[in-house]
């Protein structure tokens, strides 16, 4: 078995499967650290009520409790969609030493801000599977119109 970057966003994808299924916004995240899954989560800000429920801040969480650190230097953090300016600041703290997204948020990513939100050493990768990532994201807003 192939541990690369599409392996691990298809595990993302399976989390934001989850948020579809519970009409949430579809967006899935995964921590990996040394080839396994430490950390989970998919968009869950309807259920919980809770405005930072994001599928990136319940990974690194889940994440940070897994190591007992809230520093995820060694990790990577595979995310369906790119990070909003709230995430991007969390995975600053945490310092995660990669993050991995799928489709671009062209209206809400942090992208639109810029690059220095992260943490200077944190390596962005963007991009992987960004077509199926994209169309379960259309898909969920085409039954919203």
């Amino acid at each position: 078995m192939i541990f690369d970057d599409e392996y691990f966003m298809r595990l993302a994808l399976k989390e934001a499967a989850y948020a579809y299924e519970d009409d949430e916004v579809p967006v899935g995240a995964i921590v990996v650290s040394n080839n396994r899954v430490i950390g989970k989560g998919y968009n869950q800000t309807e259920k919980l009520k809770d405005v930072t429920a994001h599928a990136e801040m319940l990974a690194l969480t889940a994440a940070a409790n897994y190591l007992g650190s809230k520093y995820l230097e060694e990790c990577t953090l595979y995310v369906t969609l790119e990070p909003c300016v709230m995430c991007a600041a969390a995975l600053r703290w945490a310092r995660i030493g990669r993050l991995v997204f799928g489709a671009v948020d062209s209206k809400a990513g942090f992208l639109k801000v810029g690059k220095h939100i992260l943490h200077p050493k944190t390596e962005v990768v963007y991009g992987v599977m960004e077509h199926d990532c994209a169309l379960l994201m259309t898909e969920f807003f085409k039954g919203k119109r």
